[in-house]
């Protein structure tokens, strides 16, 4: 499935619904390729890494010239990254979306090193993408506090991956949306329209998309401003990786890791909800927790400095009702179980995904739940396989919806199939960095 996406220099989500490169796509993605083709995961980081920002931004999406402008929307046309993006280095000799991902880029760097570190000694792997990874870290941290407490914000809902997440309903409502007559979506020629978000929906994304678009790409206070807890999450455990990137490199790593544990403060401090037992969102305009249980508030459990009590919560959490684990799912919804919106099929509001899954897995093993975290992995490998690796799944039946033959869902599988103690050695080495086996 990963040699039918492979374009020569990266690898597409999906053949017909998403025929481009994304951000974070591709760093799962790599963390797979590692263990069959270093050379190749190296590749795909590098050519992600290729249409960064002078800003420091890595985009969402950098688009193949080769592929029709109908073929996805918003397609280049829309974003016009070369001109509406030119006081903030957007590349010209490529064309990108204006808006990013989340940060995983830097922990996947370290992993695909790992994979091959003479290789990547060999190709100077770590000593070019280093120092690209450091801009973008210093670009989410210096231009994207718009809360002030020292947190990342997204301001698209594209930004944080779990794009159609109830948890952006009431910052979204704040949104007028474009006409459905001023755009067409290309995904519902690929997707069931009961799987997709609504025409309501993708009109205020277009509108959000248009309006940060229209004023250059500058960033500041707007509509949609929301600190995301898996945003975050990630953010810090790329911090940790880019320590050990450091250390390979003979560069100081200390301020990384004291950054890290900084954030991780922040996280807690101004995300956790104890009645919850989870993180929530920050809505940044209304300075408020938004009152929903989504995923992305469980999967900051992969950091290692995180308070134990907080950790066993969220493993109580991750189990109980709300997201059912280990009971009536096997693998972790996107959205509570009990909660109003839930829907089991459609986009980030209910089904099941495996990045999160996969992430969550690394946390359950990185906090001693050994158990748990082999019923996940056991979860993950079945359902890929039934699923025909579909993007996403139903959390009760596991039936199939979106596309199938995903990317990182195929690459995800392949990092789980492999050898299970070095993996464990690695994924802890590679977030904690330090030297524990």
């Amino acid at each position: 499935m990963l040699e039918a996406g492979w374009t020569g220099t990266s690898t597409v989500p999906s053949r017909g619904l998403y025929p481009h490169q994304w951000s974070w796509d591709s760093a799962f993605i790599a963390i797979g390729l590692r263990h069959v083709s270093p050379l190749r995961a190296q590749t795909e980081l590098e050519t992600l890494l290729g249409a960064q920002w002078a800003d420091g931004r890595i985009p969402h999406i950098v688009f193949n010239p080769s592929v029709p402008l109908d073929a996805y929307f918003p397609s280049p046309d829309f974003w016009r990254s070369s001109t509406a993006g030119r006081a903030a280095g957007a590349p010209r000799t490529v064309q990108t979306s204006g808006i990013v991902q989340p940060p995983v880029h830097a922990l996947a760097a370290w992993l695909v090193h790992l994979a091959d570190p003479g290789l990547s000694r060999a190709r100077g792997f770590l000593a070019r993408a280093y120092p690209r990874l450091a801009a973008w870290h210093r670009y989410l941290l210096h231009r994207r506090d718009l809360g002030g407490g020292g947190l990342v914000s997204v301001v698209h809902p594209w930004e944080q991956g779990m794009d159609n997440s109830p948890c952006w309903d009431r910052p979204l409502s704040r949104v007028t949306p474009a006409p459905a007559s001023s755009f067409r979506r290309a995904d519902l020629a690929h997707g069931s329209p009961e799987d997709r978000p609504t025409d309501l929906d993708y009109g205020r994304y277009v509108r959000l998309a248009a309006d940060y678009r229209d004023r250059g790409y500058q960033d500041g206070p707007g509509d949609f401003a929301v600190e995301d807890p898996a945003f975050n999450a990630l953010l810090i455990a790329s911090e940790y990786a880019l320590a050990r990137i450091a250390n390979e490199l003979g560069a100081a790593a200390s301020a990384r890791q004291d950054r890290a544990e900084r954030l991780t403060a922040a996280l807690v401090e101004r995300l956790w909800e104890p009645t919850a037992g989870m993180f929530l969102c920050r809505d940044v305009p209304a300075a408020e927790l938004i009152p929903e249980r989504g995923v992305s508030g469980l999967v900051p459990l992969l950091l290692p400095s995180l308070p134990q009590d907080l950790a066993a919560t969220l493993v109580r959490t991750l189990s109980g009702p709300h997201f059912g684990l280990g009971g009536t799912t096997r693998l972790v919804p996107s959205y509570d179980l009990l909660g109003e919106a839930f829907d089991p099929h459609r986009y980030w509001r209910g089904p099941a995904w495996f990045n999160t899954s996969w992430l969550l897995e690394r946390g359950l093993r990185l906090h001693g739940e050994r158990g748990r975290a082999d019923a996940l992995r056991k979860g993950i490998l079945h359902t890929a396989g039934a699923s025909d690796f579909a993007e996403y799944v139903d959390p009760y039946t596991a039936q199939a919806c979106g596309a199938t033959g995903f990317g990182w869902t195929a690459a995800l599988t392949l990092d789980l199939l492999h050898d299970r103690p070095a993996w464990d050695r690695n994924g802890v080495t590679a977030i904690k960095g330090g030297d524990r086996g």
